[in-house]
Formats: structure tokens, sequence, C-alpha cells
């Protein structure tokens, strides 16, 4: 599991006096702005204090220790902020999208192995999963109580009891002729 997950990216300056709308790709624009530190690197690099953060129309307003001018603000501009997840604490039953990327979907009655997951998305109330099998088709998984049995990033796994043609191309039942 990585240690340092994007938050977001500078989108733009606000104001004169050097803060930065920061554009949140985590849960929230407040997940956000009770962030302590904001890195600059995958690695965790160019460790900075947040000195001050709070929501602004769906973007998180942030001021960063040291600058103090709209000129100091203009180089941060377009960089994407990491955050170190030693920082957070998730409430149970809840995971980075990072750590569901990659985990196998196995069918929790069988054991089928039904792809890997290579992107979510959040298009309404319930997350989509994109499921890439091993011959390269992908599928949508709508993460859905119905469908969704147990979420084990730990162990690299989703378990899963879709519907028949779920993980099929033409939707119907894989015996059908």
């Amino acid at each position: 599991m990585k240690q340092f997950i994007e938050a977001g990216e500078f989108v733009t300056t606000h104001g004169v006096l050097g803060e930065l709308k920061l554009y949140p790709w985590c849960d929230s624009a407040a997940f956000a702005a009770a962030l302590p530190r904001l890195y600059f690197t995958p690695q965790g690099g160019q460790e900075t204090k947040v000195e001050a953060a709070r929501v602004h129309k769906g973007m998180c307003l942030v001021r960063l220790h040291g600058v103090n001018s709209l000129d100091a603000a203009r180089a941060y501009i377009r960089k994407v902020a990491y955050f170190n997840r030693a920082d957070v604490t998730l409430p149970e039953g809840r995971w980075f999208v990072q750590d569901i990327i990659g985990c196998k979907v196995l069918d929790a009655d069988t054991g089928t192995e039904y792809g890997v997951i290579t992107a979510i998305d959040h298009p309404a109330a319930s997350d989509i999963y994109t499921v890439q099998n091993s011959a390269g088709e992908t599928f949508l998984f709508p993460a859905v109580p119905e469908f969704l049995v147990q979420l084990a990033p730990e162990r690299g796994e989703v378990a899963v009891r879709p519907i028949p043609g779920m993980f099929t191309n033409g939707g119907g039942s894989e015996d059908a002729h």
C-alpha cells in the first residue's frame, strides 16, 4: 500500500496573501482541509506544513508554511499535493481508493476470479469499479451492498456476488447459445 496518497492539485491562487486553491482528489474538500502537512513528491518529499485550510465552494483553500505572497503561491499552481496515510484515521470499513485499485475481484460463493479493479469512479451515490479480466475485457461493477460482499485490500481481494452476465460481454448467461 502506498504511504503517500494524492490529496489533489493546486489549480490557482486565492487572494494576494499566498492562499492556494486545492482541487481535492481525495474524499472531500473537508478531508483535505484537515490535513496537517502536504508533500510534493509521491515518495513524501518536500514536506510542507499546512498553516491554515478551509473549505470554499467545494474546493480547499490552503495557506502553506512560508508561502506569504501571490508570487510565492504561483510556484505551486499545477502541482499535485500528497498526504501521509499516517496523518489520517479512516472509520472502520472505509478504505483509500488507491488501496482498492489492483485488488482481485473474486466470487464470494465460488472463488471464481473475475479480474482486477483498474479504476474507481464516483458518478452518483455509489462507486463504480472498472474490472479488467485476463483477456483484457473491461466490465463496470456497481459497488453496492447487493453485489459487494467484502472489501479486503489488506489481502488484495474484493469479494462479490454478481448477477448472471455481469462479467460477460453480451449481457447474457454464459450457457445461453
